[in-house]
C-alpha cells in the first residue's frame, strides 16, 4: 500500500527563468521525497540529485609539495617551486593523505583499490599555473561504497527515517589555487597558498531527490570525516565544498538533462540551491522550454541559482596518466611483501583496524545500551562532532554510570538544562562548572526523593555558579529539601484550600482539572519543597 500523500502548494514568482511556474503542487511522499505534479493534468515530477563532495585533507602539507597547509596565511606565502609549476620541479606523494583516503573509504564501506592511478586533468584557468589537475578519474583510490544517513521527516519532522545514497568513487586530487576579483580596480589577484593541497573527491549516484536528503547525508559524511580526523570539514573556510548535479523527469522515463551548481559551502544552502533548482526545471519544462547543460551558482542572497557558462559543447579535458608518478600501490596483510619495511607502504588491514566507532555506530549503541530516542542519540552524537563539543557523548554516559536515574531522564536534563547553559554562556562542554559526579549527586537527590524537579533546577542554577559547593550542601544550607512532616504538609493543603473557595467549588462540581491549580498554589507556598503526588494524594482525601 502507498503511504499517504502530503500536499504542499508552492507559489513560484516570474523570477524563474522563461516564465512563471503555474499550478504546483509539491507531493511529499514518505517524508521527504521530492514527486512533483502538474495540479492540473496530475502528471508528476521527480527530482534527481547527485553529489561531488569536495574535502580538504587534514595534513600538515601538501599532496604534493612540503609546503605548509594553513588557513588566512598571507597570500603567496606557502608556495613551493612545485605548487608555482617551475620547471624541473617534481612531486611526491604524500602519504599521509593516501592513508586518509583510504580510511575515509572503509568508513564508506568502499572497496579499495590495491593499484590506483593518477591522471593529468588539463584545463586553463589563471590559478592553475601548470595547466592540468592531477587527479584520479580513471582508477580512483576507492570504488563502490555507501553511505547511511537520518533526516527528521513526517509532517511536524518530528520523527527520523534512515537513507542509503550509493558512493562510485574517491578520488586523491591537488586543490587549484584562489582567484580574488577586485571590481574597483578592475584586476583579479591570484593567492596559490591554496594551490596543491590535498583533496578528497567523493562522488554520490544520483541517489537523492530533495534539498533535505542531500543536506543530510553532506551533514552525516561531515560527522564521519570528523570523527575519522581525515578532514576538518569546516565549510566555512573552505575545507568541505559540494557541487549538485540536479535533474528532474517523469517516473518511468529516462533522467532529464542535469545543470550543475558549483561550490556550495553550507549545507543549508545545499538545500535551498537544490529545492529552487528541481522547482526551476520543472518550470522551463512546463512552459515549453528546454533544460541546458550548463554549470550554475546559488546566489545565496535571492535564493536562486545563476547560469555560469554552458557545457553543451562538453570540454575536452584530455585526460593522460600523470607521467611523474609511478601507480599508487596499496597492500594488506597477505599481500604485502617481506622485504619491505611496513613503514614504509600502505596497509589497508592496519588502517581498518585504527577506524574508531563512526556516528552511525555510536547512535545506535546509545540507543540499545540507554533506550534513549533515536533523535536524542542523532543530537548527542551531531553536537559532539559539529560544534566542537568534545566529550558531551562521555559526559552522559558518566552520568548515567555514577547515578541511580532512569538513563532517559538523565538526557532529558542533558538536552534540556545542561546544553542550554552551555549556549547561554557560550562555553564547550569540557568548560563547563558542572563536572558529571556533580550532575549525578543532584539527579540522585531528585530520584531519592529528597528534591522536587523545581529545587531541582534551582540547585542546578547555582552549581553552575562554580562556588564549589556540592547538590547536598545547596540543599541543606537553603533549606530546599522536600517537606518529610506529612501533618504540616496537610495543615499547607487546607490553608491552600480554605484560600480558594472558588477553585473548591468548581471541583465539589465534578472538574477535577482545577485541581492542578491548588497543587501549584501549595507548590508556590512551600517554594518547591511538596511532592507533587504526595500533595495530589492530600488535596484529594480532602475535597472527595
Amino acid at each position: 500500500m502507498a503511504p499517504p500523500l502530503r500536499v504542499v502548494r508552492v507559489c513560484c514568482r516570474s523570477a524563474l527563468t522563461n516564465g512563471t511556474v503555474n499550478r504546483l503542487i509539491v507531493v511529499r511522499r514518505c517524508a521527504n521525497s521530492a514527486a512533483i505534479r502538474d495540479g492540473s493534468a496530475k502528471r508528476k515530477w521527480m527530482g534527481v540529485v547527485g553529489l561531488e563532495v569536495h574535502a580538504q585533507l587534514c595534513s600538515n602539507s601538501k599532496l604534493f609539495s612540503g609546503s605548509c597547509v594553513q588557513f588566512s596565511a598571507p597570500p603567496n606565502s606557502l608556495v613551493s617551486f612545485l605548487d608555482a609549476s617551475l620547471p624541473g620541479t617534481l612531486p611526491v606523494l604524500n602519504k599521509h593523505c593516501v592513508e586518509a583516503a583510504v580510511m575515509t573509504g572503509l568508513a564508506l564501506n568502499c572497496t579499495i583499490n590495491k593499484k590506483s592511478k593518477f591522471d593529468r586533468k588539463h584545463y586553463f584557468y589563471a590559478d592553475l599555473p601548470v595547466g592540468y589537475q592531477v587527479t584520479q578519474q580513471r582508477c580512483p583510490i576507492a570504488i563502490s561504497g555507501s553511505l547511511a544517513y537520518s533526516l527528521y521527516a513526517g509532517k511536524n519532522r518530528n520523527h527520523m527515517i534512515s537513507k542509503l545514497v550509493r558512493i562510485k568513487q574517491i578520488q586523491l586530487e591537488q586543490d587549484s589555487g584562489k582567484s580574488l576579483h577586485d571590481d574597483a580596480r578592475t584586476q583579479t589577484l591570484i593567492d596559490l597558498n591554496r594551490a596543491g593541497v590535498g583533496l578528497m573527491e567523493i562522488v554520490m549516484e544520483p541517489d537523492m531527490c530533495c534539498g533535505d536528503e542531500a543536506a543530510a547525508a553532506v551533514r552525516e559524511l561531515q560527522l564521519i570525516l570528523q570523527t575519522l580526523g581525515t578532514s576538518h570539514g569546516n565549510m566555512s573556510e573552505g575545507q568541505l565544498r559540494v557541487d549538485a548535479n540536479i535533474s528532474v523527469h517523469r517516473p518511468g522515463e529516462p533522467y532529464g538533462v542535469r545543470a550543475e551548481v558549483k561550490n556550495i559551502n553550507s549545507a543549508r544552502f545545499l538545500a535551498r540551491a537544490i529545492d529552487y533548482e528541481i522547482l526551476r526545471q520543472i518550470g522551463v519544462l512546463e512552459n515549453g522550454g528546454k533544460i541546458l547543460n550548463e554549470t550554475r551558482a546559488f546566489d545565496y542572497k535571492t535564493g536562486q541559482t545563476i547560469s555560469m557558462r554552458d557545457k553543451e559543447g562538453r570540454q575536452d579535458y584530455r585526460f593522460m596518466p600523470e607521467p611523474n608518478l609511478p601507480p599508487l600501490v596499496i597492500y594488506d596483510n597477505e599481500t604485502i611483501p617481506s622485504n619491505v619495511n611496513p613503514q614504509q607502504v600502505v596497509n589497508i588491514d592496519h588502517i581498518r583496524e585504527q577506524l574508531p566507532e563512526l556516528p552511525n555506530e555510536k547512535r545506535k549503541r546509545l540507543v540499545e545500551k540507554y533506550g534513549i530516542l533515536a533523535e536524542h542519540s542523532f543530537t548527542l552524537v551531531f553536537l559532539t562532532l559539529s560544534q566542537n563539543e568534545n566529550g558531551l557523548v562521555q559526559f552522559f554516559e558518566t552520568v548515567v554510570e555514577q547515578t541511580q536515574i532512569n538513563p532517559t531522564k538523565v538526557i532529558g536534563w542533558i538536552i534540556n538544562n545542561f546544553l542550554a547553559f552551555l549556549k547561554q554562556n557560550n562555553l564547550s562542554v569540557t568548560q563547563s562548572p558542572i563536572s558529571p559526579s556533580a550532575l549525578s549527586e543532584l539527579l540522585n537527590l531528585l530520584e531519592r526523593g529528597f528534591i522536587s524537579s523545581s529545587v531541582a533546577k534551582q540547585v542546578f542554577a547555582e552549581l553552575w555558579k562554580g562556588e564549589g559547593k556540592t547538590a547536598v550542601q545547596i540543599v541543606e544550607q537553603k533549606e530546599l529539601g522536600l517537606i518529610q512532616d506529612h501533618k504540616k504538609l496537610e495543615q499547607i493543603c487546607q490553608s491552600v484550600i480554605e484560600d480558594h473557595p472558588a477553585e473548591v467549588s468548581e471541583i465539589q462540581q465534578g472538574n477535577w482539572k482545577v485541581l492542578n491549580k491548588l497543587i501549584g498554589q501549595v507548590q508556590r507556598v512551600t517554594h518547591g519543597r511538596a511532592a507533587p503526588t504526595q500533595v495530589k494524594a492530600i488535596l484529594e482525601q480532602k475535597l472527595s
